[in-house]
């Protein structure tokens, strides 16, 4: 599986998943400043799921009609620490089946739901 870490996803998750053997590239590092719409573009040739704690991104896609193939994972927490979202991440990835793409997937902290588009 291939992500984008938007720059608001913390670097030491994106090196632990990176170090676990994901292929992720980090927004802020690559490409520092750009725009959500410009993310959703990198995504699609790339073939990424974006990862975000953006909420803009449910609007892009389902009032603006962006269309990242691959998937956008929303995770919407409050607080957590650098390398929290990585750690959860790769256990999700591991215990379930679970299909991303064509789809907003939010996790909160008490439960997932994904919206197909």
């Amino acid at each position: 599986m291939k992500f984008l870490a938007n720059e608001n996803f913390p670097l030491q998750s994106t090196k632990i998943l990176k170090d676990a053997g994901f292929d992720i590239t980090a927004v802020g590092q690559e490409y520092s400043g750009i725009l959500d719409s410009e993310v959703i573009g990198i995504a699609i040739r790339e073939e990424r799921t974006i990862l975000t704690f953006d909420r803009d991104y449910g609007e892009l896609i389902f009032k603006k009609g962006y269309k990242p193939t691959a998937g956008v994972i929303y995770l919407r927490w409050d607080s957590f620490q650098p390398d929290e979202p990585a750690l959860y991440l790769i256990q999700l990835l591991m215990s379930t089946k679970m299909n991303f793409k064509n789809r907003l997937t939010v996790i909160s902290e008490i439960n997932i739901r994904q919206r197909k588009f």
